[in-house]
């Protein structure tokens, strides 16, 4: 969601704030602003929209070596210029952005602040009137930006400038990621994802919760609230810059989908010991098999992937999985099992409602799992451990190659766990991904049809529909999050004996219905509930596996085995909604009112 970054050195920093910001814009946001620190005071730019619109009014002749940045997407007040970050305290000494939620803001603004004159809807302007509050009482600044910090509930990640102070950058964090970059000569850097900072530093530290930093040219001193000084060591952030390029292509999101066929290999590499053979941590494996249930919790794209690994966790291994809903697990918590292991799925490792089921049972003392694209990300430090996706920066909106990685580990995931149960698997995987992998490749060079498709089926409809059994449900699911969330389709997946239960009453002349059939002992049944729909006027786009296909399919993948139908199945459901998208006018990579990390409940 929302992104930070900032910056304290040498160079005029104007240029690398909004460079940094424009690795930011994949989070998803609908305003932009930098401000910067020179001895005239300190000048604020912002404005609503794009990083472009932004630069148009950013002025070239502001020379500053320090500052900070920030991308916003609207939670308290409506997307403006007003609203935008940076917020500015009354006297406009001390300048301030902010990610995250003040639950108690409206306390806070009642209890300390009546006096104030507010100019933005935001939560966080309250932040930075506390702050000057606070020094004007007699504080020092880092005094009262700590003692801020201490009566703030919900979530943050907070840098703040003073206009008296061009030595420092002030920065904390609560629930919300941040982190430091430690440069060479004579400059640091901040920012909520290493990618945006990546072109000065690959040096960064991890910041906690309830932890500030006293960021300076020279030095980066971290304290607990309480004052304690907390020692720590930067980590190497092993990103590539080309890797958050597009190269030749014209969006990230068709980049994305054709890298999978190579994360699919990564993935088998990464997870193989030097005998070839499949492995996870023993520790891992321990903890698993010492539990009696496996609880799944997820959102959106990782939810579908984690209902399609709960079915080959069931089937090879034999251990009962659920799967929830991560906003829903954290207020309404099922009865557990006696000994239960919870898996956590996140591309980003930041997801905020999944982090607050994680709080939750690791207080109830559970052992919990990771899977994630991002090491070092707040769910993976806090899990007792992870599992990595090695899929490479996702920058798109819409979640593709990290969904099929997560598929392929939960997969290795359930073989691994099977054998260590004494189960023997009845084909090998190692070969059957490879077989996958290839098959993606096939499917990624089928660009031109399956556009084709997109513009016979989605071109002028306002819904369509998503059916499936089993897997292909599940597979459906993400068909249809993926069509609605980029083109702006009305989509809805659903398992196909359902769409008579109801939803059947919504088929009319000309309504597309794209069926999935890949699973055999399935394939009559959803092939009847596509005749149920056409007997209602629906237009049917059958998308079968090779060695079930008929004539009448529209379009059929490459046989793999039955178990990881969901990583080829799912490919021409991404680039059907790329190109619904793009014969739309959309912003593929960057769809309105989306984030791509998702860090406020």
């Amino acid at each position: 969601m929302c992104g930070i970054v900032g910056y304290i050195g040498t160079q005029d920093t104007k240029e690398i704030l909004l460079k940094g910001l424009e690795k930011l814009e994949y989070r998803g946001y609908d305003s932009a602003g930098i401000a910067v620190i020179n001895n005239e005071g300190v000048h604020v730019f912002k404005e609503k929209g794009r990083i472009a619109d932004l630069r148009t009014i950013v002025d070239d002749s502001v020379k500053a070596t320090v500052g900070i940045g920030h991308t916003r997407w609207a939670t308290h007040g409506v997307p403006s210029k007003v609203n935008a970050h940076p917020h500015r305290s009354t006297s406009g000494r001390f300048t301030l952005v902010h990610n995250g939620v003040i639950e108690n803001y409206a306390i806070l603004k009642r209890e300390y602040l009546q006096d104030v004159n507010f100019i933005s809807d935001t939560d966080t302007e309250i932040v930075v009137q506390l702050i000057e509050k606070f020094v004007n009482e007699g504080r020092s600044v880092e005094e009262a930006f700590s003692h801020t910090l201490s009566i703030l509930k919900g979530s943050y990640a907070i840098a703040l400038i003073d206009n008296e102070n061009d030595e420092t950058i002030f920065v904390g964090k609560n629930k919300s990621p941040l982190l430091v970059g430690i440069g060479k000569d004579g400059f640091n850097v901040v920012a909520s994802d290493a990618m945006a900072m990546i072109q000065v530093t690959d040096q960064y530290v991890e910041l906690m919760d309830k932890e500030i930093v006293i960021v300076k040219r020279e030095s980066v001193t971290i304290k607990k609230l309480t004052g304690e000084i907390v020692e720590r060591s930067p980590y190497t952030a092993e990103l590539d810059a080309s890797d958050i390029e597009k190269g030749t292509y014209p969006h990230y999101m068709l980049k994305e989908i054709d890298e999978q066929p190579l994360v699919v290999r990564k993935i088998i590499q990464k997870y193989q010991n030097d005998n070839g053979i499949l492995t996870i941590d023993s520790d891992i494996l321990n903890a698993v098999n010492d539990a009696d249930r496996i609880y799944i919790v997820a959102a959106g794209t990782s939810y579908h992937a984690g209902l399609v690994g709960s079915q080959m966790i069931e089937k090879l291994a034999k251990v009962p999985v659920e799967v929830h809903v991560a906003s829903e697990f954290n207020y309404n918590m099922p009865i557990l099992s006696a000994k239960p292991l919870f898996i956590f799925i996140s591309q980003s490792g930041e997801t905020a409602d999944s982090r607050a089921v994680l709080v939750q049972v690791k207080e109830l003392g559970y052992p919990t799992l990771t899977v994630t694209n991002v090491p070092g990300s707040t769910l993976s430090r806090e899990a007792d451990y992870t599992l990595l996706l090695h899929a490479g920066p996702e920058i798109a909106v819409a979640s593709t190659k990290a969904y099929t990685a997560q598929i392929a580990v939960l997969a290795i995931f359930a073989s691994v766990l099977a054998e260590s149960k004494g189960y023997s698997l009845e084909f090998d995987l190692v070969k059957e991904l490879g077989i996958v992998a290839a098959a993606m490749e096939v499917l990624c060079d089928t660009k031109e049809e399956i556009e084709s498709i997109a513009r016979d089926f989605l071109s002028t409809t306002r819904n369509c529909f998503f059916i499936g059994r089993t897997m292909d449900y599940y597979v459906g699911l993400e068909g249809a999050l993926k069509l609605k969330e980029i083109s702006y389709i009305q989509a809805e997946g659903f398992a196909g004996g359902e769409l008579k239960h109801g939803t059947i009453a919504l088929i009319e002349n000309g309504t597309p219905v794209i069926a999935i059939s890949t699973q055999e002992h399935v394939d009559l049944s959803i092939r009847g509930n596509v005749k149920e729909v056409v007997a209602r006027g629906a237009n049917p786009c059958i998308i079968s596996m090779k060695g079930l296909d008929t004539e009448e399919d529209t379009f059929v993948v490459p046989q793999v085995h039955e178990l990881l139908t969901p990583l080829v199945s799912v490919i021409p459901l991404q680039l059907i909604a790329y190109y619904a998208a793009l014969h739309r006018d959309c912003d593929v990579d960057k769809p309105r009112n989306l984030a791509k990390s998702v860090t406020v409940e």
